[in-house]
C-alpha cells in the first residue's frame, strides 16, 4: 500500500566527534553521556530505506530518537549540540528522496530553541517539520518563554513532532514502566500544557503530531474539558472547547489495539491520523498500515495518504507570511 510513515528514527552522522563533549565513537555506533545507543538500524538509513520500500511505502518522516535529545546539557552546549545533531540528520537523510528529515528543537532551552529555529528556516535546507520532547526536562510548554518558537512555527506551517523523551517520574524504573506508562503519560502533560496555556488559540497556524496515537490523550480529554466547565482551582477560562481547540493536532495510528486507534479516530477525526511505526525500535510496529487494517478502505487510504500530505504541505512560504 502506499502512503508516508511520519514516525522514524535514524541516528546522526557527526563528522566532528571529538568537538562535541559526551559524544563518542564505538564501532559504528555512537556513545551519548555514558550510554551506549544501540540498534544497529539507527545507524544505516540504507535500511530504512529498503523497509518502506519492502511495505510499498513511498516515504518515511525521520527524526532523531530521545537518546539524543540531551535535555541536561547547558543554554552553550544545547546550542552546539542541537546544531551539530540537526546538521548530522541532514547528512543521514541526503541523497535519499524517501527519507525526509525532521529537525530537533530543544524546547528545555527556549532561547535555544528559537535561535535554532531561526537558523533553520533561514537556510531551508529541506526540512519536512520539527521535533521536540513532550514533556520530560522541558520548561511548561505554557510558559511564556516559548511564545517565540510558536510564533516562528504558526508563520511557518510545518509541523511540529512531539515525541516523549526521560520521564522524570522514579517511580517508572521499574518494569520498562519509563517507556510503557512514561511515555504515553508525558505527551499526555505536554498537551495538557499546550491546551490549558491555549496555545493553540494564540498562535492558530501552529500545528503538532503526537507519536503513539496520542498517549493518554484520548482517555482524559473529556476529564480535562470537565474540569474547566466545573472552574476548578488553577485552569483557566477558555472560549474554546478542547474538541475544538485539537483541531491542530494530529496523530499516528500507534497504539497497538484496534479500539485505541477507533477511539483516536473518535476524538481527533479521521482527517487528523497518519502512519507511525517507530522504526527500528522493538515498541514500534512493523507494518504501521496494519494497524489501520479493520477501518474502511476510504479512511485507511486518507490515513495512509493523503493526511500526511496534507500536514506535510501546510508551510507557508515566505513570500506568502
Amino acid at each position: 500500500m502506499a502512503g508516508i510513515d511520519l514516525h522514524t528514527h535514524l541516528a546522526p552522522v557527526l563528522t566532528d566527534v571529538a568537538a562535541l563533549p559526551g559524544i563518542e565513537p564505538d564501532g559504528g555506533r555512537l556513545v551519548v553521556d555514558g550510554s551506549r545507543v544501540g540498534l544497529p538500524r539507527l545507524y544505516q538509513p540504507e535500511a530504512l530505506e529498503a523497509w518502506l520500500a519492502d511495505l510499498g511505502l513511498e516515504a518515511g518522516a525521520v527524526s532523531a530518537p530521545p537518546p539524543f535529545f540531551r535535555q541536561h546539557l547547558g543554554e552553550e552546549e544545547t546550542v552546539v549540540w542541537v546544531r551539530a545533531l540537526n546538521d548530522g540528520i541532514l547528512q543521514a537523510t541526503e541523497g535519499r528522496p524517501t527519507l525526509l528529515p525532521m529537525a530537533y528543537l530543544p524546547l528545555d532551552r527556549p532561547e535555544a530553541a528559537a535561535a535554532e529555529l531561526e537558523r533553520l528556516l533561514a537556510e531551508d535546507a529541506g526540512w519536512v517539520g520539527f521535533a521536540a520532547s513532550a514533556g520530560g526536562g522541558s520548561v511548561s510548554l505554557a510558559d511564556g518563554s516559548l511564545d517565540p518558537v510558536w510564533e516562528l512555527l504558526a508563520a511557518d506551517g510545518r509541523p511540529l513532532l512531539l515525541h516523549p523523551g526521560a520521564s522524570p517520574d522514579p517511580r517508572l524504573k521499574d518494569f520498562y514502566l519509563a517507556n510503557l506508562l512514561g511515555n504515553p503519560y508525558e505527551t499526555g502533560v505536554a498537551v495538557a500544557q499546550l491546551l490549558f496555556g491555549d496555545v493553540p488559540g494564540r498562535f492558530p497556524g501552529v500545528r503538532f503530531l503526537l507519536v503513539h496515537c496520542g498517549g493518554v490523550l484520548t482517555s482524559v480529554l473529556g476529564r480535562w474539558q470537565r474540569g474547566i466547565d466545573t472552574e476548578r482551582p488553577g485552569l483557566p477560562t477558555l472560549t474554546t472547547p478542547l474538541s475544538e481547540a485539537i483541531d491542530c493536532f494530529y496523530v499516528d495510528c500507534l497504539a497497538h489495539d484496534s479500539a485505541v486507534v477507533d477511539l483516536a479516530v473518535a476524538t481527533f477525526g479521521g482527517d487528523r491520523i497518519v502512519l507511525g511505526s517507530d522504526w527500528p525500535f522493538p515498541m514500534g510496529s512493523d507494518d504501521p498500515a496494519s494497524l489501520v487494517a479493520h477501518l474502511d478502505g476510504d479512511l485507511v487510504r486518507r490515513i495512509s495518504e493523503e493526511n500526511a500530505r496534507a500536514l506535510l504541505s501546510s508551510h507557508r512560504v515566505k513570500e506568502e507570511r
